[in-house]
């Protein structure tokens, strides 16, 4: 005859370890994740939504502004990784007057700050400092006479 030993008994103790195990894994990836999706999120992404709101019917009619003129934005990054950038219209180049452009980072993590612009010659436009390594975004205005059109482009 083989002795076994004795099973001991399910208790409300070990329901309640189960309980409080489940809970404690569950309460620490969630702040785990709440953790790590603050650090990574830049920010806000207008200062007042309100303002903004009030604001869409023009940025709408901007835009339509905008489609009208037909113009394609080409952006390309040279071997010395300088912007070039150059504007279409209709399969014709357009002489670019002016632009401003401003490099931010995709989240936000470092501040905007100015890319400058100057004339290539062939009616585009090349930045004036090679762009960092990573990944940019990259905010434009470009002024042809008194027309405008604005594009934002990620660039790697």
């Amino acid at each position: 005859m083989s002795t076994q030993p004795a099973k001991k008994p399910f208790t409300g103790w070990h329901m309640t370890a189960i309980l409080v195990g489940f809970f404690a894994i569950v309460m620490a990836v969630n702040f785990t994740m709440a953790r790590l999706a603050f650090s990574t999120f830049g920010g806000k992404v207008v200062e007042n939504s309100y303002v903004a709101s009030q604001q869409y019917n023009d940025l709408l009619a901007r835009a339509e502004a905008q489609d009208a003129l037909g113009w394609t934005q080409s952006l390309t990054l040279d071997a010395a990784r300088h912007v070039r950038l150059a504007i279409n219209a209709n399969g014709q180049a357009v002489a670019i007057d002016r632009a401003t452009a401003t490099l931010s980072h995709p989240l936000g993590r470092i501040p905007a700050v100015p890319l400058r612009l100057v004339r290539d010659g062939q009616g585009g436009m090349i930045s004036a400092q090679p762009l960092a390594q990573g990944r940019w975004r990259l905010d434009l205005v470009v002024h042809h006479g008194a027309e405008q059109a604005r594009y934002r482009s990620d660039v790697q």
